[in-house]
């Protein structure tokens, strides 16, 4: 089957760009064209006609690329129209015309790369996360992931582990035949390695996965305390219904900001307080499950009416800055308890010291985002593979030290899988290789 989709960005535009991948490609250049296939990774300018009356649709840039080398590994081309909705609707209106063509579902060209190992499970997901980039440290992130370090290490770890089942499915097949004493502590030894080492890349702190999700803030705190405006104020723009009455706000209102190239989720949530209202409970019970979850809060109070008791120190206790607002209301000293907490004491009808709110926000991103490792984690799915690769390897050590090489080596298998299915890679095979290569079995 042959796929064609539309490449560049939907809308009008200068240029678009139509990609064909698949062994149809030659003959749907050819129908379009009326000539031969031009040379390989060359852009030739060339009439694009209509196939059954050859009609010209457009003038356009046409490169070809035979598989394997190709994004793909099929044979592939990119064809460059204007990019007017008729002309890019006009062109691929003719490819379907072509026998066994149809439309890419979403990411088929990439996953075809995959399939065909031009690439792996990790860089084709850091190839989606640079399309989704917003911020530059999103982008330098997917780069870096792009770059193969992450892969190289899994893979390294990978065939360690590979190396050590290969020792025990060869006690398995000679059981008559003992394993040297230093074999079997080289076998602990190296197995331990590659736990430790995967475990330290677990304690991470979820740095990856924050750039490429967004650091979530939530706005929490009692009613009319200035909570929807605090979000409208940093997101420039009425993102949430401002009112003097309490309990407006009654679901979590959530905006994306690019704070100094920090990508930020900030959520605005129901003011905190008792409430026979079934709505407004629920309301209530979403914020504190949003302020659980949140890499920062910021618990928004009334200057003139701080109560510590209750929730609200329980908010303060971890990753929360207290902003007190409505200074510009404020007679008398503030409680010396307040002292105790990351605080800043602002007005948002005055636009008084937003600045310094801002400035601790950016303060407190710039430390979540530190790390100076580059094997990083970016996705869920990786950490439960590395996760249930650690739990394996735990198992299989406990096997180990008893000798119980039968079970120990479906634990090892487990655990090379799990390593397996970040890269995609995942090949039993591999392991009789491993066998053959390393010990002299024919005898």
């Amino acid at each position: 089957m042959t796929i064609y989709a539309l490449s560049s960005g939907p809308g009008m535009s200068g240029v678009a760009v139509i990609r064909i991948s698949g062994p149809g490609t030659a003959t749907v250049l050819k129908k379009l064209t009326n000539k031969e296939i031009s040379k390989p990774r060359i852009a030739t300018l060339q009439k694009i006609n209509n196939i059954n009356t050859s009609e010209l649709i457009d003038e356009g840039i046409i490169i070809w690329f035979p598989g394997p080398e190709s994004y793909t590994g099929e044979d592939m081309a990119e064809i460059h129209v204007h990019g007017g909705k008729a002309v890019v609707l006009a062109v691929q209106n003719e490819i379907s015309k072509v026998e066994n063509c149809r439309l890419a579902e979403p990411g088929e060209f990439t996953k075809l790369a995959f399939q065909n190992g031009k690439i792996n499970l990790l860089k084709a997901e850091s190839i989606a996360d640079l399309i989704s980039a917003e911020t530059e440290i999103q982008r330098l992130q997917a780069v870096k992931m792009m770059k193969g370090k992450s892969s190289k290490k899994f893979n390294e770890l990978r065939e360690k582990l590979l190396k050590i089942l290969s020792f025990v499915e060869a006690k398995i097949d000679f059981p008559e035949e003992d394993l040297p004493d230093e074999n079997i502590k080289q076998i602990k030894k190296d197995s331990t390695d590659v736990m430790e080492q995967i475990k330290k890349i677990l304690d991470d702190q979820k740095v990856g996965e924050i750039i490429r999700e967004g650091f979530k803030i939530a706005i929490v705190g009692p009613t009319n305390a200035g909570k929807s405006s605090l979000l409208n104020n940093l997101s420039n723009r009425e993102v949430a219904i401002v009112s003097e009455i309490a309990g407006t706000t009654r679901d979590v209102v959530e905006t994306h900001l690019n704070i100094d190239g920090y990508p930020v989720i900030i959520s605005d949530t129901a003011g905190i307080r008792d409430s026979r209202d079934e709505i407004e409970k629920k309301g209530i019970k979403l914020s504190l499950k949003k302020a659980e979850n949140a890499d920062l809060k910021l618990v928004v109070v009334d200057a003139k009416n701080i109560d510590f008791r209750g929730f609200l120190n329980d908010l303060l206790k971890k990753d929360a800055i207290l902003v007190i607002n409505k200074s510009d209301l404020l007679k008398e000293k503030l409680d010396t308890e307040v002292s105790k907490f990351n605080h800043v004491l602002i007005s948002l009808k005055d636009n008084l010291n937003i600045d310094k709110l801002i400035s601790k926000i950016k303060s407190n991103l710039k430390n979540k985002f530190i790390s100076e490792e580059d094997i990083l984690i970016t996705r869920e799915r990786h950490r439960q593979h590395l996760l249930q690769c650690v739990e394996h390897l735990v198992n299989f050590s406990d096997k180990n030290d008893k000798k119980d090489f039968d079970k120990g080596a479906e634990d090892l298998r487990l655990a090379t899988r799990q390593l397996g299915m970040i890269v995609g890679k995942v090949d039993v095979e591999e392991i009789l290789g491993s066998i053959f290569n390393d010990f002299c079995i024919g005898k």
